[in-house]
């Protein structure tokens, strides 16, 4: 079955909520487009690809109440299934164009296609659906926290800067960057939490924090064991749990603002 906050996320878009349109658009937007354009292979332009893009995330919400939990298709390979669907169906579209017949008519959305076992999902386009995920939940916890508890976050995580760099530039102290961090890092995990479940129609994508690294109970005995041995002598455990959230986060930011950076690129073409 799927999670409440997901069918609550899903009501929204059949209500017609443009926020919630707006939400999908902003967090998996880049993603799609990235796909498509690896598709297209040339064939496409960039203007093509946006409308694409926005074709398929139209279909998902139109096909979602046919949803089957128990066929166990993850949310991203639902989301890749209709891309591909509305790739094929543009690119018959122009083929008949060339061939001088008309239009023809799109392809129905073959349910099968949404089966786990079917589906052939690389591990780059995985791997860029999660750390939009990610993106998205730093995103609700800028909004949410104080001016200079974030842009202390985001120097010393997003940034990679040393704890004394940040303190230096801050005009604090090390241990007053450590408190406020942690005000940050204690939000993200939970906004990580919301956030995957919300775009999670499966257990296994449910367990993608963990998976990449991002520890959202630290306070259970598997994370005392996982870092037990790493952890110096004179940093706790639950510090050095910590910080290893934090590199993972921060490697995970990085990596989705390339491909944002990327997208911009073929934007100004």
């Amino acid at each position: 079955m799927l999670n409440q906050l997901t069918t609550t996320f899903i009501n929204r878009l059949r209500a017609n909520d443009q926020a919630a349109w707006y939400e999908l658009w902003e967090t998996f937007g880049p993603v799609l487009r990235a796909q498509l354009t690896k598709w297209g292979r040339g064939r496409i332009g960039p203007e093509t690809v946006r409308d694409l893009s926005q074709e398929t995330l139209a279909a998902l919400s139109d096909s979602i109440d046919r949803y089957q939990p128990e066929k166990g298709a993850r949310f991203s390979t639902w989301l890749l299934a209709i891309a591909k669907h509305v790739l094929g169906d543009e690119m018959d579209r122009r083929s008949a164009q060339k061939r001088g017949g008309g239009a023809k008519r799109p392809a129905s959305l073959d349910e099968q296609w949404m089966v786990a076992r079917d589906a052939r999902v690389d591990e780059e386009y995985e791997a860029a659906m999660f750390r939009a995920k990610v993106e998205a939940a730093i995103r609700l916890v800028e909004k949410q926290c104080e001016f200079m508890d974030f842009s202390i976050f985001r120097m010393r995580v997003l940034d990679g800067k040393s704890g004394k760099e940040v303190a230096e530039a801050m005009g604090t102290s090390e241990p007053t960057v450590s408190r406020r961090l942690a005000r940050v890092r204690d939000a993200l995990r939970i906004r990580l939490r919301e956030v995957i479940a919300t775009y999670s129609f499966s257990d296994d994508e449910l367990q993608e924090a963990e998976r990449n690294g991002l520890r959202l109970n630290p306070s259970k005995s598997d994370d005392r064991d996982r870092v037990r041995d790493a952890a110096p002598a004179a940093v706790s455990l639950d510090g050095q749990a910590d910080a290893l959230f934090d590199e993972a986060v921060g490697e995970i930011y990085r990596r989705q603002m390339e491909l944002r950076d990327r997208e911009r690129l073929i934007d100004e073409r």
